[in-house]
């Protein structure tokens, strides 16, 4: 999101009296300084804002679930008191905290080569980004993404995204996401992503291109 949209959803949140869930997973990818990395460089966010972020695409710890949550001392209710308080009862109930190789896995993420070594693998990733939407271009498509984020939106205007689907897995062999899966704004649109070793990537490349140049 751009700063000025957010700029918007901030405002909005404040003359409503609503919490903002933000989530900042893929924030490490993000280039463009018009789009913020935290909601917090927003001006007044800490008063309606919670932000969520996790290890999950910054160092591919999807499966191991490591993350942190950011509830500012601002953020109220309409009484007065403090969320985090609540926030922190509920935590403290529910969960016990993450297991003790999790925890060393995010610590390792914390040091010097582990920060290091995150930013190489993002930077891979976004290569291969880059690669899928040139190909996709190339290939006449409205295309969106590539770029501040690990996936690539590909539009076939008219098309059942779930259809779109079928035919690119019946015809490629390549498994994409259908777009109707994240709500109706995303029918019409397949995602195809970019986490994957580079000869995957090339190997997709070839293939699409050989299917739909026919």
């Amino acid at each position: 999101a751009t700063r000025e949209q957010l700029t918007k959803l901030v405002a909005k949140c404040k003359a409503d009296g609503s919490i903002l869930i933000y989530d900042a997973a893929y924030a490490i990818y993000i280039e463009n300084p018009d789009c913020p990395k935290t909601i917090y460089e927003i001006p007044g966010a800490d008063e309606v804002a919670i932000e969520t972020c996790s290890f999950s695409k910054y160092a591919g710890f999807t499966g191991l679930r490591l993350g942190w949550t950011v509830v500012p001392e601002n953020l109220t209710f309409s009484d007065g008191s403090k969320v985090k308080t609540d926030y922190n009862r509920i935590m403290s109930t529910c969960f016990n905290g993450a297991s003790n190789v999790a925890q060393a896995a995010g610590m390792a993420c914390c040091s010097d080569a582990g920060y290091k070594s995150m930013l190489d693998l993002v930077a891979y990733y976004k290569e291969n980004a880059l690669i899928l939407k040139k190909c996709f271009e190339e290939l006449g498509f409205e295309v969106h993404g590539g770029t501040d984020a690990p996936y690539v939106w590909v539009g076939f205007p008219g098309k059942n995204s779930w259809d779109v689907f079928a035919e690119i897995l019946s015809g490629t062999s390549i498994v994409t996401t259908p777009g109707a899966g994240f709500g109706p704004a995303g029918e019409g649109f397949v995602r195809a992503s970019a986490f994957g070793h580079r000869e995957n990537i090339l190997e997709a490349v070839d293939r699409l291109k050989d299917y739909f140049k026919k």
